[in-house]
């Protein structure tokens, strides 16, 4: 059922804001050496610097809320976070990728104190050294320095109110003894994430509309241990351990189905669907790092192994109902055992080498092998006279080896002016096989792909003056299909909606380019433009189907469908400032800007199944989605400073994102009013949170087509509640970790949300 979310929920995939990536050790080394004095929003090279420990607003704040108020940084969903001008955000941790899966992450965020942040670093465009995909760009969250050894540590309890209560509740701590290093956290919470679903679909001739309720409850716990020794003045080991789990029983869909179809009466069901589901991350990281000159030159290598379980249980029931929305007899059921297995072993090689003429070059390669494993069953009963039981196991197998090698120099040229060119060639070679794929699906028993990618980059930083500055970035990534979608199976919503994966989905190229210019260190201007050839996105096929051996479906249907859907061009214009003011009593984050989608794609078959899609007439229905929108954006986050003595702070945040077109059509204007009251008393924070005040983001989407097909969604995700929190800091807070280690697999965990 959080599939059939996540689908639909590709809304948020172009306008919303998304998460993770990886950055290279050899270069996350070189973050910590970094000194921040009084500027808290800095130009550095290839990145930004947010330094948090000299602003108000980290004390008694989440990860998560620092991260939603740091400059070019944005949510809408509470759940992911954007760069402006990007469609993934990867998320770092003292240069080293975050090991979990998306959902496990966000709560992670939402779960853990921002006290320990010192700074916050925003990579907009990663270089060559960097493994990541697509447009994504990166933000490295630097944790605090230590000065002496000692046990520190924090913790915190919040407790939330929306549709439904929440609560949470996180542990942390650091040891530091002479040459040992050790850090450990553990954190959990339960909530229900409540949804308010309206479907329309229409054809010529024929309607489908549901509406009702989504509730899925979620218990989550999971945290992390990091051991680093020091073995002599050159050399240190690491082994770091990362988990999290999550059971989410009884979810449930309860839609009210209304089906129309010319010369006929109007036919009514209730769609009753209930899952049972539970996942695990498990990860483990083995560090060595050796320093071979004094000017910082070092050879980094990782071996890492990554173990993800999902198990999916579901119920779908259609009931046979009357106008009066009564509940008659069973229609049809659907029972689905998805299970998902994940393995991957990773291994990373990194040497840097400093000159002492500014020159630095960088050199490395990694290996990826991963296997999931997605044994599914699915049993159809159709309760008829007689009744029809139509049973569909299937066991597809995916199988993927990634070899990568880049160099990259970078060397600055003078005090002003600096440049950096890189390049990026991967190996890809794949096999995914079925044992039993679907009839008319003969071509799903093997999907073999091999292709090798060249991936250049280039960029450069110019100082005009103390005061000015401008730099510019060109990369080109590929974005490879998580595994979650390659797996062939249909997420049933009703008995005439639903989402179907696609093993076809193809790697798609993207090329990206970004000048940036930045004045006193607090106002910027960011000019954004990517070109993605064969986007992977979710596409909606309506009418009626009709299959490859000529018979056409009875009823009308709506599949969203994973898929390569042409080409797309996003290009951004941003105008921002990051400011104090009053003697630092009013801090601002403010900037806006438009984005100009252009979308040119149309797909008019089902890729796995064979199908197209027709009216009543028996014309072939073809999606197409050509048009192109300009939209507004506005962002800006505020901290208040309410008394002299720094221990009361109002904050006041608004977001607003003016209606775009995106793949499933023209997403309406979001917005939400954010305000918060907190309070400093010794080591202690009190806060108090109101989120969507005016109850504005809310999500609809419409989508005309020529050939007489219409397509509506009204999403209510209940964003407006409240949060009371209570943070307690412990121990000598001048601590720190020893130093940044960096995973072997953080190319592949994002791809397993």
């Amino acid at each position: 059922m959080k599939r059939i979310l996540l689908s639909i929920a590709v809304i948020f995939g172009t306008c919303a804001f998304a998460q993770e990536k990886k950055s290279d050790s050899t270069k996350t080394k070189n973050i910590e050496g970094v000194t921040i004095t009084k500027q808290v929003f800095k130009k550095q090279s290839d990145r930004l610097v947010y330094d948090v420990a000299s602003s108000p607003i980290a004390k008694g704040n989440t990860t998560f809320d620092i991260l939603k108020q740091t400059p070019l940084l944005s949510s809408t969903d509470d759940k992911t976070l954007k760069i402006a001008g990007k469609n993934n955000v990867l998320i770092y941790i003292n240069g080293r990728k975050s090991n979990m899966d998306a959902e496990s992450l966000a709560q992670f965020l939402k779960n853990t104190p921002a006290e320990n942040i010192q700074k916050i670093e925003v990579i907009t465009v990663p270089g060559s050294e960097y493994q990541v995909e697509s447009s994504d760009g990166i933000i490295n969250i630097v944790l605090k320095k230590k000065m002496s050894d000692g046990l520190n540590g924090n913790m915190r309890f919040s407790n939330t109110q929306g549709k439904y209560n929440g609560s949470q509740a996180s542990f942390s701590a650091n040891y530091r003894k002479d040459k040992l290093g050790i850090s450990a956290s553990l954190s959990g919470g339960e909530n229900i994430e409540a949804q308010t679903y309206t479907l329309k679909n229409s054809s010529v001739g024929a309607s489908n509309e549901s509406t009702g309720d989504i509730d899925d409850p979620n218990k989550n716990i999971g945290g992390y241990l990091n051991i680093d020794y020091q073995l002599n003045d050159k050399s240190n080991l690491a082994l770091s351990w990362n988990t999290w789990a999550n059971k989410s029983y009884n979810s449930t869909v309860n839609l009210f189905n209304t089906i129309i179809t010319q010369n006929d009466a109007p036919k009514y069901t209730w769609s009753k669907n209930k899952e049972d589901s539970r996942s695990y991350n498990n990860s483990l990281n083995l560090n060595y790092e050796l320093k071979t000159d004094s000017l910082g030159s070092k050879l980094n290598v990782n071996a890492s192994y990554l173990n993800y379980k999902k198990f999916q249980y579901i119920n779908n029931m259609t009931y046979n109902s009357n106008i009066n929305r009564d509940v008659l007899g069973p229609s049809t059921q659907l029972i689905q055992d998805l299970p998902q297995v994940i393995n991957n072993f990773s291994g990373m090689v990194d040497y840097i080498h400093k000159f002492k003429n500014d020159l630095t070059i960088s050199v490395g390669g990694n290996y990826n092998k991963t296997k999931t494993d997605n044994d599914t069953k699915n049993d159809s009963y159709i309760f008829d006279t007689p009744p029809i039981f139509d049973p569909r196991p299937n066991h597809f197998i995916y199988d993927e080896n990634i070899y990568g090698f880049y160099i990259t120099a970078e060397k600055k040229f003078s005090d002003k002016f600096s440049g950096k060119l890189g390049a990026r060639y991967e190996i890809t070679n794949s096999l995914g096989t079925s044992d039993n794929p679907p009839a008319n699906a003969e071509s799903l028993k093997r999907i073999e792909r091999n292709y090798n990618n060249f991936l250049p980059y280039l960029s450069f930083n110019y100082a005009i003056n103390e005061k000015n500055n401008i730099s510019y970035s060109f990369s080109s990534r590929m974005r490879r299909p998580s595994f979650w979608e390659l797996n062939p199976v249909r997420n049933k919503l009703t008995d005439n909606n639903y989402t179907q994966n696609n093993p076809f989905v193809k790697a798609s190229s993207n090329y990206n380019q970004e000048l940036m210019y930045m004045y006193k260190n607090s106002y910027f201007v960011v000019l954004n433009h990517s070109y993605i050839k064969d986007a992977i996105t979710q596409v909606p096929l309506q009418g009626y189907p009709k299959h490859p051996d000529g018979s056409t479906g009875q009823n009308l249907a709506l599949r969203y469908i994973r898929t390569n859907f042409g080409d797309k061009q996003e290009m951004s214009a941003m105008v921002g400032i990051q400011k104090s003011f009053f003697k630092q009593y009013w801090t601002t984050n403010f900037s806006i800007g438009v984005q100009h989608n252009r979308n040119n794609g149309s797909l008019d078959i089902d890729p796995t199944t064979g199908d197209r899609f027709v009216n009543q007439k028996g014309e072939t229905l073809t999606y197409v989605n050509n048009i192109n929108s300009t939209s507004l954006l506005i962002q800006t986050n505020n901290t208040i400073r309410l008394d002299k003595a720094k221990t009361w702070f109002l904050g006041v945040n608004f977001f607003y994102i003016d209606k775009q077109q995106i793949e499933l059509g023209m997403l309406r204007g979001l917005s939400s009013l954010d305000l918060s009251i907190k309070k400093n008393w010794n080591d202690w924070t009190f806060a108090l949170n109101v989120n969507d005040v005016l109850r504005t983001n809310i999500v609809v989407i419409d989508d005309y087509q020529s050939n007489g097909n219409y397509n509506y969604v009204h999403q209510n995700q209940y964003k407006r509640n409240f949060t009371v929190s209570l943070t307690y800091n412990f121990g000598n807070q001048k601590l720190k970790k020893v130093r940044d280690i960096e995973g072997a697999s953080e190319s592949i965990k994002s791809r397993t949300r």
